[in-house]
C-alpha cells in the first residue's frame, strides 16, 4: 500500500491542519524564490543554476539523510525506476525549464501559467489514482479551486479577468507550461511513493539522481555560455534556492502531500501570487493596491474553500 494511502487511513483534522501548514511552507518559501532568483537571470545560466541548485541542496540533506538511506537501500533499489522518474520530473526539469523561461517571457505571463499548477495536480492526481483507491475531487474543492484561480487571473490581468486574452506570448511560455505540467506529474506522483522509503532518503536520491541527469546539460552550457563569477549576488541567491526553496520546501510539500493528498495541497499553491505580493512590499517597497487586496481575498477564500475538510 502507497505511503498516502496510509496517511489516509489515519487523518484527523490535526493532522491535515499540519499539513496544510507544511505545503502553505512550502508556498512561502517558494515565492522568496520566484522574487531572489531574479538576480541570477543576467549572470547565471539557467542550467547552470539548476545544477548548483541541486547540488547545494544534496548537500545540505546528506548529513540527515545519509544514516537512513543506507537502512532503506534494499527497498531503494527495488523502486529506482520511480525514484528516477521522480527526480526527472521534479528536479532536474521543474527548475531548469522555469530559469529557461524567465529568458524569454514576462513575469506576468509566468504568473499565469503557474496559476494553472493546482489544476493539473488535481487532473494527475485523479488520473493516475484509478487504480489506487484516489480521492474524489468533490464539488466543494472544485468550486475552491475555481474561486481562486478567478483572483489569480484577476490579479494577473490588473483587475479585468479578461485582459489576460490579450497579453502577448512569447517562446518562454511554452518552456513555463511545460514547467507547470512536470510540477504537477512530481506531486501527483508523490502519492505512489513506495512504502519503506523515508521523507530524507526521498529527498536525497530524487536530489542525487536529478543532479546527475544534468550533468550532461551543464557540460554543455560550460562549454558554450563559459562560467559565472563567484561572488555574493551569485552566492547568496543559489544557497537560498539550494537550501531553502529545495531542501526545506520539497521536503514540506512532499510532507503535505503524504497527510491530506496531492489535490488539496495544491489548492494551497494558489497563495503563491498573494505572497510574492506580500514579499514584494515587505522587501522591494512594491505598493499593493485595492484591485490586488480584492483578488488576494478571492484568492484565500477560494484556497480555504477548497481546503475545507469537507469535499462533498
Amino acid at each position: 500500500m502507497a505511503v498516502l494511502e496510509r496517511a489516509r487511513a489515519r487523518r484527523t483534522p490535526s493532522t491535515q491542519a499540519v499539513g496544510l501548514t507544511l505545503a502553505l511552507t512550502a508556498t512561502v518559501v517558494w515565492s522568496g524564490n520566484f522574487v531572489i532568483a531574479r538576480a541570477l537571470h543576467d549572470t547565471v545560466p539557467p542550467v547552470q543554476t539548476a545544477f548548483w541548485r541541486w547540488i547545494i541542496a544534496l548537500l545540505a540533506v546528506a548529513p540527515f539523510a545519509l544514516g537512513q538511506v543506507r537502512r532503506e537501500w534494499p527497498v531503494i533499489r527495488r523502486h529506482l525506476g520511480y525514484l528516477a522518474l521522480a527526480a526527472l520530473l521534479g528536479v532536474t526539469l521543474f527548475n531548469t525549464l522555469i530559469y529557461t523561461a524567465g529568458k524569454s517571457t514576462s513575469a506576468t505571463n509566468m504568473a499565469m501559467i503557474a496559476a494553472a499548477s493546482p489544476m493539473m495536480i488535481a487532473l494527475f492526481d485523479l488520473i493516475g489514482g484509478r487504480r489506487g483507491g484516489r480521492e474524489p475531487l468533490g464539488a466543494r474543492r472544485a468550486a475552491g479551486m475555481v474561486l481562486a484561480l478567478l483572483g489569480v487571473v484577476t490579479l494577473v490581468g490588473k483587475g479585468s479577468p479578461t485582459a489576460v486574452l490579450h497579453l502577448d506570448f512569447a517562446g518562454g511560455d511554452l518552456w513555463m507550461l511545460a514547467a507547470t505540467a512536470t510540477f504537477a506529474g512530481y506531486s501527483a506522483l508523490l502519492r505512489r511513493r513506495p512504502e519503506g522509503i523515508g521523507g530524507l532518503a526521498f529527498l536525497f536520491v530524487t536530489f542525487a539522481l536529478g543532479a546527475a541527469m544534468l550533468v550532461p546539460a551543464y557540460a554543455v552550457s560550460l562549454g558554450v555560455e563559459g562560467g559565472f563569477p563567484l561572488t555574493a549576488g551569485t552566492a547568496g541567491p543559489l544557497l537560498y534556492i539550494g537550501v531553502c526553496s529545495s531542501a526545506v520546501a520539497y521536503f514540506t510539500w512532499n510532507k503535505a502531500i503524504a497527510l491530506v493528498g496531492a489535490a488539496r495541497a495544491g489548492v494551497v499553491y494558489y497563495l503563491q501570487p498573494v505572497c510574492v505580493a506580500l514579499l514584494s512590499l515587505a522587501v522591494l517597497g512594491e505598493g499593493i493596491g485595492a484591485v490586488q487586496v480584492l483578488c488576494m481575498a478571492l484568492i484565500v477564500a477560494g484556497v480555504a474553500l477548497g481546503a475545507a475538510g469537507s469535499r462533498r
